[in-house]
Order: structure tokens, then C-alpha cells, then sequence
């Protein structure tokens, strides 16, 4: 890593990693080329968080957060807690100021799993060591930067290269939208009538896309968007807590799935990219999910090392 590199990584720690949009664009392009390099290089940075303790707090159900932080605390020779919401007092009513307070003084660092970005702003500002955003209805930025990361394996570089995200503007675009302008992709956003990225988020992504020269573009028709398409993206159509909304949401997306006919509108080297669980036959047809184009699972294992780069950088003493 080059020296400014080192530099950019090192303004994260003991710092809190709740959004993206709170870091410049060269400290989030940083942790990208940090990842890359403990991937590379696993043996390097063995012992890095030797005795350090992260607290794993699901108040939501996962497969890929919870394995793919324990396992980067112990490559990099600390211990992930996992605590579970309905084990903890927090379950029973404990604010979660008072359990940041209280989780301060036995750990190095907490990461959470949760609902409304509020309540991780509130355990962020009572805790005194750092809080990583495993999860929230409004964003997702371990799983942006393991994509980012799985951008730059496949072109050697970001600008250039346009993403398009197709479905539901959730808390997967909205991470995905910020960082993907941030490192100068270009970066479309096809969602129909009732479904957009919330207008704040927009904002946001909107200001930095000025900043760093990225295009970005709103669409309701899907073959319009994915046109020039080097990356494509989707997700769930039904999210955790929106199971009553599942059969309005099947028809409003349809026109939405990525399959074949929208794939042969793209480049024709385009990636097709999920952050997974994926429900083939909804938002991707199996050809898609299954075939030569598809990188998830690379985007899958990519979610360890994206958050061995966030973990080292907030967490090393």
C-alpha cells in the first residue's frame, strides 16, 4: 500500500462505521485497496487484532454478517462475541444507550445488526469505542464495500465502469448508489413507481456525485437503465418485516426481473451481482443467478475481507 494509503486508513480509527457518506471518497477507496491486500496477504496481518474483542449484536437474522465478521476477528487474531438480542437485556426493554455504555467496558469494538439507523446513531454516541454497521433499514456499507471490492478484482479499476441497480431502492442500493459514485462509478438506479431510493439518501449520493464526476441517473424502465451496464445488480424484492407487503411487491417487480432478455441489453462482458439470499425465479432467473456472468458467491466471500480492512482500520491500537 502507498504511504497516502496507509494515511487515508488510519483517519478511521477509533471511529465509528455507520455510512459510508460520513468518510471521503479516498478513505473509502483506501479501504477497498486494504482489503484487496489482506485478502492477498492473509498471513501479514495474523495477529493484528491480537486480543481484541468484537461484540456482535443481531437484532436481525443473518447467515453471511455473522460468519464473515466472526471469521475476520479470528484471521486477525481477535475474538467475535456473538450476542443475541433476545439473550440480552436489550430484549427485555435495556435502552441501548445504557447497553453501549455497558458492552464500552468489556469490548474493543461493536458491531450491529438492526432496524432503524436511529437506534445505531444512539448506540454510536453512548459507546466509546468504535461501532461498525453490520446492517440498518437504511443502510448496508460492509456489503458497498465488498462489492467495490469484488468491482476491482474484475476491471483493475472503478472509473470508467457503469453499475446498475434494479429492483427495490432499499438499504442495499442506497450503500451501494453512495459507494459506487464515491469511487467515480457511474451509477444508474431503475426502480418502479413507489419504490425509490429515499429522497435523503439521494441527496447525498447527488452532492458527492458532483464532487467526484460520477453519472448518476434515476430510470423507471429497466432495459433503458442497464443499457452500457458493465455491473448489475439486485436484490430481494421482499425484505425482512415486509413479508405482509410480499404479494403487492411480486407484481410491482416483475418487469424487474434480471434475467436473459435484460442481461442482452448490457455490455455483453456486464456481471450480474446480489447480496444475497437470492429467491431465484423472482428478482433473478436461475440461468442468471447460476451462469458465467454471476459473481455473488466472489461478492459473498469478499464480505470477510471488505470487513477485515473495516475492523483493522477502526479497531488497531
Amino acid at each position: 500500500m502507498l504511504v497516502t494509503d496507509i494515511k487515508n486508513s488510519q483517519e478511521l480509527k477509533g471511529k465509528d462505521l455507520l455510512k459510508l457518506a460520513d468518510y471521503t471518497p479516498e478513505t473509502i477507496e483506501t479501504l477497498v485497496y486494504l482489503a484487496d491486500d489482506m485478502k492477498k496477504n492473509k498471513e501479514k496481518y495474523a495477529e493484528a487484532l491480537k486480543g481484541q474483542l468484537l461484540g456482535m449484536i443481531f437484532e436481525k437474522h443473518s447467515t453471511r454478517t455473522r460468519v464473515s465478521f466472526e471469521a475476520a476477528m479470528i484471521q486477525l487474531g481477535g475474538h467475535g462475541m456473538f450476542l443475541s438480542a433476545n439473550d440480552m437485556q436489550i430484549g427485555r426493554g435495556e435502552t441501548i444507550e445504557d447497553t453501549g455504555k455497558v458492552l464500552a467496558g468489556y469490548l474493543d469494538g461493536i458491531m450491529i445488526r438492526t432496524h432503524s439507523h436511529s437506534r445505531i446513531e444512539a448506540l454510536a454516541e453512548a459507546a466509546n469505542i468504535p461501532v461498525i454497521n453490520g446492517l440498518t433499514d437504511l443502510y448496508h456499507p460492509c456489503q458497498a464495500l465488498a462489492d467495490l471490492l469484488t468491482v476491482y478484482e474484475i476491471k483493475g479499476k472503478f472509473k470508467g465502469s457503469k453499475m446498475v441497480y434494479v429492483g427495490d431502492g432499499n438499504n442495499v442500493a442506497h450503500s451501494l448508489m453512495i459507494g459506487a459514485v464515491m469511487v467515480g462509478m457511474d451509477f444508474t438506479l431503475a426502480t418502479p413507481a413507489g419504490y425509490e431510493a429515499a429522497p435523503q439518501v439521494v441527496e447525498i449520493a447527488k452532492g458527492i456525485s458532483e464532487q467526484t464526476g460520477a453519472k448518476l441517473e434515476f430510470v423507471e424502465n429497466p432495459e433503458e437503465a442497464v443499457k452500457d451496464a458493465d455491473f448489475i445488480y439486485t436484490d430481494v424484492w421482499t425484505s425482512m418485516g415486509q413479508e405482509e407487503e410480499s404479494a403487492i411487491r411480486l407484481q410491482a417487480f416483475a418487469p424487474y426481473q434480471v434475467n436473459e432478455q435484460l442481461m442482452s441489453f448490457a455490455n455483453p462482458d456486464c456481471k450480474f451481482m446480489h447480496c444475497l439470499p437470492a429467491h431465484r425465479g423472482e428478482e433473478v432467473s436461475a440461468g442468471i443467478m447460476d451462469g458465467t456472468a454471476s459473481v455473488v458467491f466472489q461478492q459473498a466471500e469478499n464480505r470477510m475481507h471488505a470487513q477485515k480492512a473495516v475492523l483493522y482500520s477502526v479497531m488497531k491500537k
